[in-house]
Parts: C-alpha cells; structure tokens; sequence
C-alpha cells in the first residue's frame, strides 16, 4: 500500500466534518495540511486541522471557505478568534478546532511541535473521500 492511500485509508475513519474542513481548506490552496488527533492527548478537543495560507489574506480566504463549507453542513463554529490581522485564525467547533496561520506565525507557535505526543497525519497529498 502506497503512503497516499494509507493517509485516504485514515482521512476516511475521520469525522465528516475533518473530512470537510480539509476538503474546504485545499481548495482555497492551503500549503502543509496537518490533522493532529488529540483524543490519547490531554486535550480540551478531539482533533486540530493546521494548515497554512502564504499571507494574512489567503488565510483570511482559506478560513472563510472552511466556516462556509461547514455551515452547509450545519455546523457553525462556537468561536472565530484573528481575523482582524489573520496571522492566526482560529475556529473552535468543540470536537475539533481549525488553526490557519501565516508561515511566519506557523514557525513561531509551533502547534505541531507543542500537541507533539498527538497522532498527524499529514493530508497534503491525500483527498478526502
């Protein structure tokens, strides 16, 4: 099994609305798509998608597409934080919660490296069934 399909094989186990928001998320352009699942971490949620937009605007894009994909889908997030400067986006939908940033802001939180004992899976190249 190739590692694409091995990473479509566990994008497919995942919640419709990971699934949904990543869908959202790369078809805006996000660069290096990243679903850290919390749930064997001490964690207030289940999952986190990261992903990336190459400036504050393409963020703000990638973010808005995220909210409006998932509204459709009846889900409406419980808080949006950083869209004013959008380095660092934040939809919080409880079960999981969607970080997009700017690569210089990226760099310096580092979520990937803070929710280092979580399980990623890097989706990149793998789309969602």
């Amino acid at each position: 099994m190739s590692n694409v399909q091995e990473r479509q094989g566990r994008l497919s186990t995942l919640p419709e609305a990971i699934r949904a928001s990543v869908l959202a998320a790369q078809d805006k352009k996000a660069a290096d798509v990243v679903i850290l699942d919390l749930r064997t971490a001490t964690a207030f949620t289940d999952f986190f998608v990261i992903c990336s937009g190459q400036h504050s605007l393409q963020a703000k894009t990638i973010a808005e597409n995220i909210e409006t994909r998932l509204r459709q889908n009846g889900l409406k997030p419980a808080v949006v934080e950083g869209t004013g400067r959008a380095e660092w986006i934040l939809l919080d939908f409880f079960d999981f919660v969607v970080h997009v940033f700017t690569p210089e802001a990226r760099e310096f939180y580092s979520l990937e490296r803070l929710w280092g004992k979580a399980e990623r899976l890097d989706v990149n190249d793998a789309e969602p069934e």
